[in-house]
């Protein structure tokens, strides 16, 4: 696969950094945080934190890690400590409760969504209890604001479940399922039918959004927090490029706005949101990739930056995290550069609570196993413009796949 130089790629971002000045030097030294924030960043560096890694276990995700595993990671030096290995299958995508006193994952090629307990002192995860979510190979949850429901994604069924959460923190039984509509994309292999990658609420939680990488749809959904039910918005979609297909979604802190990396296309579309009737609306796409890059690849992975400065957006095959810097007049994105990872195929990326670091899990099932996957890549972030560098930290764990943290 043809791959341009390190040299290459530093030259197209002093290139690209030179053309989007503009856009950055308005932003100012607050870039990532707002100021209003500083205090709670200094609280949460004093603090000890846990990761928790999930990783894929089977050889038809050419996993070899061992479940979910837990690490301290030191508030000063920033090193990760093993701290326990819970086994179990194929833990592809986590999130925590508000409390940050559970955790819950789903399971690749499974129907499971699973709960489990920490232990606020040492990290340590106990398992709960597992129910079903309706859908074959879920690939994503989260939780409502009020804590009381998990909505999942079903990737292999099309379809988008509901499980509620106990007050013991222990999952019930699925209150709804409900399946995606629509035409299969033109990839006759990747969108064969509905395959839905995301399930994010809105930042006043009102309203979820489902990009459908089968269908080359996003669909957006209500929640009832009484019934755990779910009613299509006002629109219920909207469409993207055919063959693009949307796979990660992440809303704009503040502002009215949305970003989808789209996994086929290698893209990245900016979406206006309206925040009442929780209708999405196209306002610009741009490539994921630098323009000389001529490999193949696939998008996999987007996040804003608290301060909703910066998009960030990962590449599997050129490797790379693309770093986006954004209007704070209209919510566009201009390209600022591409971090190489060093690793191959980033599926997935998040920041650290303080939003100093960022860490890109190298794993993929779709991918063999080679020397320079099974780590997780740290990467300093420069609070004036948003620029990626590799700490020099490395953690070396298999098949990584899902990063979230939690407060000691």
């Amino acid at each position: 696969m043809a791959k341009a130089s390190p040299a290459a790629d530093k030259r197209i971002n002093r290139r690209v950094i030179l053309k989007a000045g503009t856009a950055l030097a308005a932003a100012g030294p607050a870039l990532l945080r707002g100021g209003h924030a500083e205090a709670q960043l200094r609280a949460d560096r004093a603090r000890a934190l846990f990761a928790y890694v999930g990783a894929f276990t089977t050889p038809e995700r050419k996993g070899h890690g061992g479940g979910i595993n837990v690490y301290r990671v030191d508030p000063t030096s920033g090193a990760w400590t093993h701290e326990q290995l819970l086994e179990i299958v194929n833990p592809s995508f986590l999130t925590l409760d508000w409390t940050q006193r559970f955790l819950y994952a789903v399971h690749a090629d499974l129907e499971e969504v699973s709960a489990h307990a920490i232990d606020k002192q040492n990290g340590r995860i106990t398992a709960l209890n597992r129910q079903s979510c309706g859908g074959k190979n879920p690939v994503h949850l989260s939780i409502d604001p009020t804590g009381r429901w998990i909505v999942t994604a079903n990737y292999g069924a099309g379809s988008v479940g509901v499980v509620p959460v106990e007050k013991d923190g222990s999952l019930g039984p699925r209150s709804d399922l409900v399946n995606l509509p629509g035409e299969p994309g033109p990839d006759r292999k990747q969108q064969a039918s509905s395959h839905p990658h995301d399930v994010v609420f809105d930042p006043s939680g009102r309203f979820i959004a489902v990009p459908d990488k089968g269908l080359d749809r996003i669909f957006v959904f209500r929640l009832d927090a009484t019934s755990g039910k779910l009613t299509p918005a006002d629109p219920p979609l909207v469409a993207t490029r055919a063959g693009a297909g949307p796979r990660h979604i992440a809303f704009h802190p503040q502002m009215p706005f949305a970003y989808v990396i789209n996994e086929l296309s290698s893209s990245v579309a900016t979406y206006r949101f309206d925040p009442q009737r929780g209708a999405l609306q196209p306002i610009q796409i741009l490539p994921s990739l630098p323009a000389s890059y001529t490999g193949n690849n696939t998008g996999a992975e987007i996040v804003v930056a608290p301060a909703g400065r910066v998009v960030y957006a990962s590449n599997r095959g050129h490797d790379s995290i693309a770093i986006f810097a954004v209007d704070q007049s209209n919510g566009t994105l201009t390209p600022v550069g591409w971090a190489l990872t060093h690793a191959k195929s980033p599926r997935f990326f998040c920041l650290d609570p303080t939003a100093e670091i960022l860490y890109a899990a190298n794993a993929d099932e779709g991918f063999s196993i080679e020397q320079n996957t099974d780590t997780i890549v740290a990467f300093s972030i420069n609070q004036a413009n948003g620029m990626l560098t590799p700490t020099g930290q490395v953690i070396k764990t298999s098949s990584p796949c899902t990063i979230v943290f939690a407060g000691a």
